[in-house]
């Protein structure tokens, strides 16, 4: 079994900081994929950043500029550091990764709890 358990969320003024984190443990071989994404009161959730293999994928335009992803492999984490937070960030954010158990298995799609992020005007 594979789990995610993000960390770092909370309330925040607009151009303030703050930085999630999404842990994974369990039956890990690799992770292929991880992406951040969110979902405000409302709206369908949307892809805020992704990383494959190692190398960024894309970020969504409105976060281009002001927030990071990264990853430390040796801790299964990810990470994505928010600056310039404004109040149209607000929204509950998930983390997502592509996960094989084994070497010989497919990987699988897993999601954090979702963790809130408040920005006030």
């Amino acid at each position: 079994q594979v789990q995610l358990v993000e960390s770092g969320g909370g309330s925040v003024q607009a151009g303030g900081s703050l930085r999630l984190s999404c842990a994974a443990s369990g039956r890990i071989f690799s992770i292929n994929v991880m992406g951040w994404y969110r979902q405000a009161p409302g709206k369908q959730r949307e892809l805020v950043a992704a990383l494959a293999n190692g190398a960024i994928m894309e970020y969504a335009d409105s976060v281009k500029g002001r927030f990071t992803i990264s990853r430390d492999n040796a801790k299964n984490t990810m990470y994505l550091q928010m600056n310039s937070l404004k109040p149209e960030d607000t929204a509950v954010y998930y983390c997502n990764m592509k996960i094989r158990s084994a070497p010989w298995t497919t990987p699988n799609t897993y999601w954090g709890q979702g963790t809130q992020v408040t920005v006030s005007s």
